[in-house]
């Protein structure tokens, strides 16, 4: 494994990557949820992000049982919804929403739900990227042998 593998599996940057991911395949099926809101007999469908951050934590918990938490691969397990590819990659098995009353037209629109889990959503992206973000740049100091 070369430095740059090292440097970025270290610390909290695989699970900045992961939740990254997460948050933007999510904003796609939010996205597709709004752009068929008025289309008769659609479902919403999305993924539970509880149910993904509590495997996030679990494969975090694991890492640091396994060498301390400070460096590794995260090895997250796929959910029901949610599948970890080999290459690191998200595959989304979104599910249709249980929870609403369904209209006249069989449609199961609550826009101001959708519109509150897409700036939910997006919230988690800006704050996941822009840890990523002071991590990467303390790291690039570093290696510049910059003082901040």
């Amino acid at each position: 494994m070369g430095i740059i593998d090292q440097l970025d599996n270290a610390g909290a940057l695989p699970a900045l990557d992961k939740m990254m991911r997460f948050a933007a395949g999510r904003q796609k099926l939010i996205a597709h949820n709004i752009a068929n809101m008025d289309t008769p007999g659609f479902l919403e469908v999305d993924v539970d992000p509880k149910a993904f951050q509590e495997q996030l934590a679990k494969a975090i918990d694991d890492r640091r049982s396994r060498n301390g938490g400070g460096h590794g691969d995260l090895g997250m397990e796929s959910t029901r919804e949610v599948g970890v590819l080999p290459d690191g990659r998200l595959s989304f098995d979104p599910r249709t929403g249980s929870g609403n009353i369904l209209f006249h037209d069989r449609n199961n629109r609550d826009l101001e739900r959708t519109m509150q889990s897409m700036v939910e959503n997006a919230a988690m992206f800006r704050l996941a990227s822009d840890l990523y973000r002071n991590r990467t740049r303390v790291l690039r100091d570093a290696i510049a042998e910059r003082v901040t």
